[in-house]
């Protein structure tokens, strides 16, 4: 017949052990969603971040040929079909706000890109060179240097929207330090469960052995 106090021990350690096994399933089904998380978050940083910051400077670098082409209205050039340029340029602008729109904007890049998209499509369309130049007259400064200001209000907006990739790219790691620092403390966990599941199955296993020897 076995022994009343092994047979305790050996309950008592069942319990332990089913208790502990409980513990590492969800210390696992808990680390399976942190590696979500990360994925998740660092997916976020690129296709949110990275990829918006080379659409903020491919928007810059037609927002800068426009600005020139505005700018050097005088110097010996064929204007003849300057303004179908900067239509274009225009053109590949708006065609890379559509695509910045189809992230995940905050409420703040969502102001900058709306008042910027309006600076494209309402302040800048030109229609006549004659507006900026000719050749009785030479250069309308007046309205260059409008254009010269909507175009540099339009680079604030790109620099706002860039400042925010870095913050919230910044956020978006410290989230993910966050959730590495956990995981690390939850593995340190598991190590204590293994180690007190090992001495549980000492009291189940061995114990008998040395109390009847």
């Amino acid at each position: 017949m076995q022994n009343p106090a092994f047979r305790k021990r050996k309950i008592s350690a069942l319990i332990i052990i089913g208790t502990l096994m409980l513990l590492m399933y969800g210390k696992n089904l808990t680390e399976r969603q942190a590696f979500k998380n990360i994925s998740s978050t660092f997916a976020e940083v690129y296709n949110d971040r990275l990829v918006v910051e080379g659409y903020i400077f491919k928007i810059s670098e037609n927002l800068f040929k426009i600005q020139k082409l505005v700018d050097h209205c005088n110097i010996n050039y064929d204007y003849s079909k300057v303004v179908t340029e900067i239509a274009q340029h225009e053109k590949n602008i708006i065609a890379i706000v559509n695509d910045f729109e189809e992230t995940n904007l905050t409420e703040q890049e969502s102001v900058y890109l709306t008042d910027f998209r309006a600076i494209i499509e309402n302040d800048l369309q030109i229609k006549n060179y004659n507006l900026l130049y000719s050749d009785s007259s030479g250069v309308n400064k007046k309205q260059v240097q409008l254009y010269d200001q909507k175009i540099s209000t339009a680079q604030q907006d790109l620099d706002n929207l860039s400042k925010i990739q870095m913050e919230e790219g910044e956020k978006l790691i410290n989230k993910a330090n966050i959730i590495i620092n956990r995981s690390q403390i939850w593995s340190q966990f598991e190590v204590a469960l293994l180690i007190i599941l090992g001495i549980a199955l000492y009291l189940l296993l061995f114990r008998k052995k040395f109390t009847y020897s």
